[in-house]
């Protein structure tokens, strides 16, 4: 039996997500524990010429709205991007699992071959198969700034581990 584009997407998005309100958790905790405001966090750059924690959590939100949205046949919702808190950064994200898992799989399944065309900032739009936008392009993205959130939060001390961002074995 193949993998299902539903299967390789949804659950995958649902998973990392939930996993990150976890790690928001954890920071709350650690930021209490230690008498500073978690707004502090969402500054943070591992470099000076990166996007800060707030951008990254944002990025990883918009690529899971938009690669369900795409491969579904549907414009991406558009949503500010005027996080402020982590309280904000938690809704966002929860906004994001609500999103897509209402998509039914239905409409995501049998997409491999459908045609994704992606605004490009400079030249001519990128074209992909379903396939290859979500292997090759959304998934990388993704988990590039899924993993960036998660060192940074681990980088300012919040005792996150591989189990956090793995989460829970099903």
């Amino acid at each position: 039996m193949s993998l299902s584009m539903y299967s390789a997407s949804v659950p995958v998005f649902e998973r990392m997500l939930g996993n990150m309100l976890n790690w928001f958790d954890k920071a709350q905790a650690h930021a209490e524990a230690r008498k500073f405001d978690t707004a502090n966090y969402l500054g943070m750059r591992l470099a000076p010429d990166m996007l800060p924690l707030t951008r990254q959590v944002q990025i990883a939100s918009d690529g899971a709205k938009g690669c369900v949205a795409r491969l579904s046949g549907q414009e991406p919702p558009k949503w500010d991007d005027t996080e402020a808190s982590l309280d904000d950064l938690r809704a966002r994200v929860r906004k994001t699992i609500d999103y897509v898992k209402s998509v039914p799989a239905s409409q995501i399944d049998g997409t491999e071959a459908r045609e994704i065309v992606l605004p490009v900032r400079s030249g001519e739009p990128m074209r992909l198969s379903g396939e290859a936008f979500l292997k090759n392009f959304v998934l990388p993205n993704f988990y590039f700034h899924a993993t960036t959130t998660y060192a940074l939060l681990r980088h300012a001390g919040v005792e996150l581990g591989k189990r956090d961002y793995l989460g829970p074995m099903a």
